[in-house]
């Protein structure tokens, strides 16, 4: 990672360490675990919550998710900044993906088949964690699931908000080349009984 990379990282997490809620990049290892989650050959948007320097766009782009497929919504605008600079043809939208929904509408755009969120769940408040995970979603297409890294093994999601939410969710890569080690879960909404 470029110095001036770990730098604004560093900046931002000064500001506000609860929003960026690590105190290291996601490691190229982890990036590409979670890059590995999305099929690139799958038509529809992805959606990308918390890019920060954009270690896991990067990996979605090398992976083959054309640009044109991917939207990223960051709420510190350095990073969108950065990011706009980073990745021409990727759609950067500064804003809270605690309004994703009508991010998404604002924008006119199509119901992504999945969102990928290196959002520091853990470290939010439980009406936060309700509000990012039920606009999450609610804007997936029926097949679409929500992707999500969280430091430790238990799911990073209140066993509470998975019942409310009706998410089945799943443990699917652990990353131990990551400081600290991460660990991947796929949720996707189970049908209504």
């Amino acid at each position: 990672m470029a110095t001036a990379d770990i730098r604004l990282f560093l900046a931002s997490w000064l500001r506000s360490p609860l929003q960026v809620g690590a105190l290291v990049p996601s490691s190229d290892a982890l990036a590409r675990c979670m890059a590995a989650q999305i099929d690139p050959k799958k038509p529809g948007l992805v959606v990308e919550l918390g890019p920060g320097t954009g270690t896991v766009t990067r990996a979605l782009l090398a992976r083959g998710l054309p640009p044109a497929a991917l939207v990223i919504v960051e709420r510190d605008a350095n990073f969108c900044h950065l990011l706009r600079n980073r990745f021409p043809g990727v759609q950067v939208l500064h804003a809270d993906a605690k309004s994703l929904g009508e991010i998404l509408d604002k924008e006119g755009l199509a119901p992504p088949r999945a969102v990928i969120s290196s959002l520091p769940l853990l470290s939010l408040d439980f009406a936060s964690q309700r509000t990012i995970l039920r606009q999450s979603i609610e804007v997936l297409d029926a097949k679409g699931s929500f992707v999500q890294f969280t430091y430790g093994f238990r799911s990073p999601v209140h066993p509470v908000l998975q019942r409310r939410l009706r998410l089945q969710g799943d443990p699917v890569a652990r990353i131990l080349r990551n400081l600290p080690p991460a660990m991947i879960w796929r949720y996707t909404q189970a049908p209504a009984s």
